[in-house]
């Protein structure tokens, strides 16, 4: 072991090199979960996180480079939950590992199990490893658990609060007994299991490594240094705007229960060198899935403001400048059994105004509006084949979309959500899995809003069933107001999804949400993505970057919304 106290000051180099390896090890973990999940939503688009947590608070100390974002401010308060309910039953014990899936208590939606397990050295509990990800189903009314009309959390899917999975080093038989039984896929489940299991197990071995190397109190030590740098980082940018109050709103679709708009309403106070995020204007919680809970809201905020500032390192220094107004009762704060299977959509309208709301402070800081929708769509049926015949299915996956145009460019084309670094999962893939096949994927041309900095396009999907029959659901938004531009640049197209039905296609009453779809063999569903916002006045736009727009295909003189565009 190298020769540090604790009293040393870490000078830059070692500071760096530990940071370095702190990360390494959040993405070693994640590597290894992404080559062992069963399932191709952790698989093949990564919906999954690691990192360290502080043994005292629970807040982040390290997340790796490929985890989703959003996850590094909710797992603070999934860790903090496992926490509370271990001291209730007699303390965190060296070997254990506890697993749950409750959104009200650790952020984002039943889909996400959270696992935390304690990190001791020499009898000492140093820091929590923690991993979530999205498991395929875990029971509910609707496969994939994306229910539209779900109206109490029970209805989305089997509610699991702090167990211990693993005891001393021993899987627990009869908590893995019950969670093979509240899913449509019980190897899906198990193999997503043992693969966070094992990702925990390899952070365990690496920094039980990098302590032996370095020097517990040395790393403790940098781990501190981090956040405060972090803060630092943080408290400079925010001195940057100008002192004010800056006010957007934004809307959601509807709740999947009742047709009517929702509001996602932000002011954002800069006053030196701290900001106040107050979302006491949103609507009240809802009766449908579009609820979050706080946890998740405060896991958005951290996303938008990685996205502002993203050069501020990802620990939980990122808050320690921001203040929030998050009143009880709100569509963001919903309290259990409120469902909030659906959480993707507001938190997006969440980031979205607080980009606008930073461009009215500094419109070179913000990026327009992207197309703020995963667009959740399950496909589900039985196999018909002899050698299958019977067999349960269940296609789940997410879209992409356009991103917004900023200050130094245009949007991202066909890109995914700005909650995480996931990846759309192929359609080599989705094809391989399930007995369907895209019969198109393309980019969506004139879907970005115009600008001096163009937004993104969005995508067309279309996807036809090749089994005799199968059920389809869609959760999506944006199909009433599209995203917006900033800065005076133009709204993207909204997203538009519709599917055949005796020969004819059709579109869901509530626009972007539809349970029970009944496909037979050789119909398709569609979708039509929204692209991003633009930046900037259109007239601002150079004359080059317009002629090589029309000569690929990006925009078209007939504004034609779903033609394909050249590759």
């Amino acid at each position: 072991m190298r020769e540090h106290t604790a009293a040393t000051t870490l000078d830059p180099v070692t500071l760096a090199v530990l940071k370095g390896r702190l990360e390494q090890i959040a993405d070693e973990m994640d590597a290894t979960l992404y080559r062992s999940a069963f399932n191709p939503i952790i698989a093949e688009a990564h919906d999954a996180c690691h990192g360290l947590y502080d043994a005292q608070s629970g807040d982040t100390l390290v997340q790796g480079k490929s985890g989703l974002p959003v996850f590094v401010g909710a797992m603070a308060f999934a860790v903090r939950a496992a926490a509370r309910v271990a001291q209730e039953r007699g303390g965190m014990v060296d070997g254990d590992t506890w697993l749950f899936n409750d959104p009200y208590e650790g952020g984002t939606h039943a889909n996400d199990f959270k696992l935390v397990r304690p990190f001791f050295r020499n009898g000492q509990l140093f820091c929590y490893l923690a991993s979530a990800a999205h498991w395929h189903d875990v029971g509910g009314a609707v496969p994939g658990n994306y229910n539209p009309a779900a109206t109490e959390c029970w209805q989305e899917a089997v509610q699991i609060p702090p167990v211990r999975i693993v005891r001393q080093g021993q899987l627990d038989g009869d908590v893995l007994a019950i969670l093979r039984a509240n899913t449509r896929l019980p190897d899906s489940l198990w193999g997503d299991l043992n693969g966070q299991l094992s990702a925990l197990e390899l952070g365990v071995k690496r920094l039980d490594g990098l302590l032996d190397e370095y020097g517990d109190a040395v790393v403790l030590q940098a781990m501190g240094e981090l956040r405060k740098r972090a803060l630092v980082l943080m408290r400079a940018h925010i001195q940057n705007l100008p002192d004010g109050r800056y006010s957007f709103e934004d809307v959601l679709d509807n709740d999947g229960v009742k047709d009517e708009l929702l509001t996602i309403a932000l002011d954002m106070t800069v006053q030196g060198d701290r900001m106040t995020l107050d979302f006491s204007r949103t609507s009240p919680q809802c009766a449908g899935p579009v609820n979050i809970s706080r946890a998740t809201a405060v896991a958005a905020c951290y996303v938008a403001l990685k996205h502002v500032f993203p050069d501020v390192p990802a620990n939980a220094g990122v808050l320690d400048a921001v203040d929030f107004v998050l009143p009880d009762g709100l569509v963001i704060t919903a309290e259990r059994p409120r469902p909030v299977g659906g959480y993707t959509e507001t938190i997006l309208r969440m980031i979205d105004v607080i980009f606008s709301a930073t461009a009215l402070a500094d419109p070179n800081r913000a990026v327009a509006h992207a197309y703020g929708t995963i667009n959740a769509l399950s496909i589900a049926g039985h196999r018909t084949d002899a050698a299958r015949k019977g067999q349960r299915w269940v296609m789940f996956s997410f879209f992409g979309g356009g991103h917004g145009g900023h200050s130094t460019g245009d949007g991202l084309s066909h890109s995914n959500a700005p909650i995480s670094t996931a990846t759309i999962p192929p359609l080599e893939i989705l094809e391989a899995a399930y007995p369907v096949r895209f019969t198109e994927w393309s980019l969506r041309a004139n879907s970005g809003g115009d600008g001096t900095h163009r937004g993104g396009l969005g995508a067309v999907y279309e996807i036809e069933l090749l089994e005799e029959s199968a059920e389809a659901f869609i959760f999506g938004e944006r199909g009433k107001a599209p995203p917006k531009g900033i800065a005076g640049g133009g709204n993207a197209l909204p997203n538009v999804f519709s599917y055949q039905h005796n020969g004819q296609w059709c579109k869901p009453p509530m626009v972007s949400k539809m349970l029970g779809i009944q496909l037979k063999k050789g119909e398709r569903v569609r979708l039509e993505t929204p692209g991003g916002g633009g930046w900037g006045p259109a007239a601002g736009r150079d004359a080059a970057a317009r002629a090589h727009d029309l000569a690929l295909g990006y925009v078209s003189d007939s504004n034609t919304t779903s033609s394909k565009v050249k590759p």
